[in-house]
């Protein structure tokens, strides 16, 4: 597949292998898949299909064993790990299955975090900074648990904060892990509505390219039904 000017994600023949007791094991193999400024993805495959580690390749947080990923433009495989956390600084977001929020640190603190990373904000004065990450706190509907610490926090609430983390600097690519997977059922649909009214393409008439592409894994089909475009993975290889 070749490369694109108007994708901010491209994935070319991606292969990751590991070594295990038994001798080398393939994980991934042959992923090739390209997605568009405001597009909305589902990596669709049952647990322990390589959903996961296609998502932390495409997003440089693991490396390929062949094959290219470009994001937004750049061949993350030709850079070092403090080149590609550069690239990542306030145009990536993440939403990881497991939160992984600070615990020592409140809801707004977590959310402000990305902010005071991001070069690009240097000279953006702390006030400001933190009247955005609480309208992204806001945004959730989480304003009232700005000050409290994630154990204060139900899942729900958790996963919320993880959310408002990830869209607080307004990035070109949202990924996420299995959002709704910790999450009971009520909950995760409150969090299926966050995802697509704050990224990927919804309904709200807003442009497709002035939104974050979003890239999900899950094994929920009724989830994956909400992107614009199903994958499918199977044994590591997309069907």
């Amino acid at each position: 597949m070749d490369a694109s000017s108007n994708s901010v994600l491209q994935a070319t023949g991606l292969e990751k292998r590991i070594h295990g007791p038994s001798g080398p094991l393939e994980i991934l193999r042959g992923i090739s898949l390209a997605v568009k400024p405001g597009e909305s993805l589902a990596i669709l495959g049952a647990s322990g299909s390589g959903k996961s580690t296609l998502l932390g390749l495409l997003a440089g947080l693991d490396a390929p064993s062949a094959g290219e990923v470009r994001l937004l433009g750049k061949d993350i495989g030709k850079l070092d790990e403090d080149g590609r956390a550069a690239l990542r600084a306030g145009r990536v977001g993440f939403v990881f299955q497991s939160f992984q929020l600070l615990p020592a640190l409140t809801a707004l603190e977590n959310v402000l975090l990305p902010l005071e990373l991001n070069p690009a904000n240097d000279r953006v004065s702390a006030r400001e900074l933190t009247d955005r990450a609480r309208t992204a706190l806001e945004q959730v509907g989480l304003q009232a648990r700005a000050s409290h610490y994630p154990h204060q926090l139900s899942g729900g609430e958790q996963q919320r904060v993880a959310i408002a983390r990830a869209i607080v600097d307004r990035p070109a690519v949202l990924f996420a892990d299995e959002p709704t997977g910790n999450l009971d059922a009520e909950t995760g649909a409150r969090i299926i509505e966050l995802l697509f009214g704050l990224a990927g393409s919804g309904a709200d008439g807003s442009a497709a390219d002035s939104r974050a592409a979003l890239v999900l894994v899950t094994h929920d089909p009724a989830l994956a039904n909400r992107c614009d475009r199903i994958v499918h993975i199977r044994d590591g290889v997309l069907q």
